[in-house]
């Protein structure tokens, strides 16, 4: 009988490889990158173009922009973009992010014939009518509005505005009057330059290895243009201390947000598997040390976490919790005390190793589907790796020990180099 009192014993997890990509130079010079596995008739074809913030010449155009490519073409109207997706069961969608948009079709693989035209459509021929554009600026806006009455958004805001500076694109603000003065010429001429397929990477995978061939022709026709340049943020160096603590008052409010952190490694630096695993120590899962120190034992909060935020040009540590105003500062302090106790104390040897093997086991799980493994597969591409970056993580991982964590966090984890900004209730 099976004794439900004893835990399964833990298992070493056995070296990862990731399933090596096809790649193919199309001759509108556009990559594309295939990943096959027929475990189910389904596909996902992704465009991902330099045209994130960091290529918009005004703020908002990439996401605007974006998000028009669905609103209707030269030749369908968003009605009959979305009609026609929804015949199919499939999923159609388009998203700017800080360095790049992608635009993501999920469908059934013998509908992919069908819908390829439909995404070549949406990707060459954007009409950018007027009325659509006007509504969703309109929207856009009053989104904002209400997300800037919470305190952790305003938190997020603030502490990202001083961390990059304002005047980048990881860290300016969304400006409503800027975002309103946004014309449908200017979302074109974005567009054309932005979206050029020279400037693309296309991502195949799932049950396509019938399929490649087709999607390879359809890109190979589109269009080309001069593809813009990603400039305005470069990789901060790591070591850039800010020592300073801000607030925004929020009048009347009864919950305030936290938020920490500082510029951290870039992906490629020695030390980034290692710190990884210090990171999950701090605050990275359910049983880490803020978790059990400001949720468990001083019940300030629902939830708190630390974590790494990887972009292409400026990595961060942001440490973030939303705890009653007048809890505020206490919980700051209690932040930075676990900062300090990594700083000079060993990590037991029975929680080093229980953070281990989460992370371990949270990768692997990682892993399961090729939709997974093609999105750590495109980590690599865009952030540069080399193609054992994840075979090190493993090794690193299991290898590390508490004394070089402990000199890591002595390095990495000093609260006078934190940036904090607190969003609540006026001091």
């Amino acid at each position: 009988m099976l004794d439900r009192t004893v835990a399964p014993p833990v298992l070493p997890l056995a070296r990862v490889t990731l399933p090596a990509a096809d790649v193919i130079t199309l001759p509108s010079g556009a990559r594309l990158h295939v990943l096959a596995n027929d475990a189910q008739p389904v596909v996902r074809l992704q465009a991902v173009f330099r045209a994130g913030k960091l290529a918009e010449n005004r703020p908002g155009l990439a996401s605007l922009t974006a998000r028009m490519l669905l609103e209707g073409t030269t030749t369908r109207t968003a009605r009959q973009i979305a009609d026609e997706v929804a015949f199919y069961g499939a999923s159609l969608e388009c998203d700017a992010g800080f360095d790049r948009s992608t635009l993501t079709l999920y469908c059934l693989t013998r509908h992919l014939s069908t819908l390829l035209p439909l995404v070549i459509d949406v990707l060459t021929n954007p009409a950018f009518p007027t009325a659509e554009l006007e509504q969703l600026k309109t929207r856009t806006i009053q989104n904002v509005r209400v997300e800037r009455q919470k305190t952790s958004y305003l938190a997020s805001e603030r502490f990202n505005e001083l961390l990059f500076g304002a005047e980048t694109p990881y860290g300016r603000p969304f400006d409503s009057d800027a975002y309103q003065a946004l014309t449908a010429t200017e979302a074109q001429a974005f567009h054309q330059a932005a979206y050029a397929f020279s400037n693309a990477e296309l991502f195949l995978c799932g049950d396509v290895a019938a399929e490649r061939d087709l999607v390879a022709a359809a890109f190979s026709a589109a269009p080309a243009a001069v593809p813009v340049s990603a400039d305005g943020v470069s990789q901060q160096n790591h070591d850039f201390a800010v020592a300073d603590f801000d607030r925004v008052a929020v009048a009347g409010s009864l919950q305030a947000s936290v938020r920490m952190g500082r510029m951290w490694p870039a992906p490629s630096h020695p030390d980034t598997h290692r710190l990884k695993l210090l990171v999950n120590v701090f605050g990275g899962y359910f049983g880490s040390r803020l978790m059990r120190n400001i949720r468990e034992d001083k019940g300030l909060t629902y939830g708190i976490y630390a974590s790494v935020a990887l972009r292409e040009f400026g990595t961060s540590l942001i440490i973030g919790t939303d705890v009653k105003g007048e809890s505020a500062n206490f919980a700051v302090s209690e932040i930075e005390m676990e900062m300090r106790r990594l700083q000079e104390e060993l990590i037991p040897a029975d929680e080093l190793e229980t953070v281990k093997n989460y992370i371990l086991g949270k990768f692997a799980n990682e892993l399961s589907t090729v939709f997974e493994q093609c999105d750590k597969y495109k980590s690599l591409v865009f952030l540069g790796l080399p193609a054992d970056y994840y075979i090190e993580f493993v090794q690193q991982t299991e290898s590390a020990d508490a004394e070089t964590l402990r000199e890591l966090a002595q390095h990495y984890l000093a609260p006078a180099a934190l940036q904090t900004v607190v969003a609540g209730p006026v001091a």
